[in-house]
């Protein structure tokens, strides 16, 4: 291991300590610069996983990203701890597949939210969150998370997923069990009650509509699913299964966390807030940059399927490589400003940071993060393409009812969420 501080050496990056005002960007920043290549030999709440590489610079996660040969996803999933969820269902998800297979079932995914579907249901995106904000009239408080973000953000997915909205409320309560398995507040029978009630019960409700598809084919994105071929076969059920909950529980997970992140930086700050309201033309680039400045995940997870080397440290095959994105976002190069007083670049107005609370350490369980009134699990990747324009909806809805549709995010940050996807 290089040689650096001892204190520094010593740090668990699964510490629930350093987690409770959000991501510790001073840890962060330290790593970069000392020990980009990080070893934590435990997880806090774990102890009978092994330990892992953290990888906080822009250039090694890149390097991490790209290289699937060398650091897989499908090896070992794509979460610090292996058995969150158990290793079969993992895989059959496309973010915890490799490619020339993930590139290919990722495709039939980006079917679903291409600029023309998107902007078909750009009025009743709009239409949808006017009715949740609506609902608070009159109201002297609401709590963002539960009243706001929730049901708009559900009624959305599951509008692209073909789920009659009298059924939000069940997807939203079977996401939160099974993304918050591990949360005690959530689930006082843990991961293994999860698996042996909430889990049967999505593959039930799963099977229920993949039947009723292939019955009676619809153009929602779970037909898409049901009817695509890969190489000349058809998913089988259980990826369409993990495929329709990937966007359905991870998909309107992030989009809620990514979301109230962002929105609770500018009531923090409300001369910012009203710089948005007067001119609504700036959401597209504050959308960006809470993008940015508040990803979903605190990290991606690869396995070495080789010895290797990255930035001067070696690596053993087999051994956990993750990329925190906690660190990568909030890096000085990864921003024209200054990463610790900006949260948008593009747009020309500087923010403090809010705490970043839609993050958890590595491997901790939920209840170990910053309280917050509701639970913000820990989801997998949504889709690329069609959520960033889904939250510029939420986003744009909020600031200015009547305003025009935002105009779209310049063209790099488009082509920077809907890459390759992690």
């Amino acid at each position: 291991m290089s040689t650096v501080e001892r204190d520094l050496q010593s740090v668990n990056m699964t510490d629930p300590e350093l987690w409770t005002d959000g991501p510790p960007h001073e840890v962060f920043r330290e790593l970069r610069e000392k020990c980009p290549v990080h070893w934590t030999p435990e997880l806090t709440d774990f102890p009978d996983e092994d330990g892992f590489w953290s990888v906080t610079t822009a250039d090694d996660i890149l390097a991490v990203t790209r290289d699937f040969r060398t650091y897989s996803s499908e090896l070992g999933g794509v979460t610090a701890v292996t058995h969150a969820i158990p290793l079969e269902l993992a895989r059959a998800m496309f973010i915890a597949m490799d490619p020339p297979k993930h590139d290919r079932v990722k495709a039939l995914f980006q079917r679903g939210f291409t600029p023309k579907r998107i902007a078909a249901h750009e009025d009743e995106i709009r239409a949808i969150v006017v009715r949740v904000l609506d609902r608070l009239e009159g109201r002297e408080t609401c709590d963002l998370v539960r009243d706001v973000a929730q049901p708009a953000v559900t009624r959305v997915i599951d509008s692209f997923m073909g789920v009659p909205e009298e059924e939000d409320p069940t997807w939203a309560r079977l996401a939160n069990a099974v993304l918050g398995a591990t949360d005690e507040d959530m689930n006082a029978d843990g991961l293994p009650g999860v698996l042996e009630k909430d889990v049967p019960e999505v593959f039930e409700r799963c099977r229920t509509m993949i039947a009723e598809r292939r019955e009676h084919p619809t153009d929602d994105l779970t037909s898409v699913l049901v009817h695509a071929e890969v190489d000349g076969q058809k998913l089988e059920e259980n990826e369409i299964v993990m495929g329709f909950f990937l966007l359905v529980a991870a998909g309107s997970d992030s989009t809620k966390a990514t979301y109230c992140s962002g929105m609770r930086a500018l009531m923090e700050h409300p001369d910012q807030m009203r710089l948005v309201l007067d001119d609504p033309s700036l959401i597209p680039s504050a959308v960006e940059e809470s993008l940015r400045m508040f990803p979903a995940f605190s990290h991606f997870r690869r396995t070495a399927t080789c010895d290797t080397e990255l930035h001067g440290q070696k690596i053993r095959a087999g051994e956990k490589v993750v990329m925190s994105s906690g660190s990568r976002s909030w890096m000085p190069a990864a921003s024209s400003s200054n990463a610790s007083s900006s949260i948008s670049r593009t747009c020309g107005w500087a923010l403090a940071p809010a705490r970043a609370s839609a993050y958890r350490a590595p491997g901790c369980s939920r209840s170990d993060r910053p309280r917050r009134r509701h639970r913000e699990p820990r989801p997998a990747p949504s889709a690329p393409c069609g959520p960033t324009r889904a939250r510029a909806a939420v986003c744009a809805a909020r600031a200015h009812r009547a305003s025009p549709a935002p105009r779209r995010a310049p063209r790099a940050a488009r082509e920077r969420h809907s890459g390759a996807a992690p």
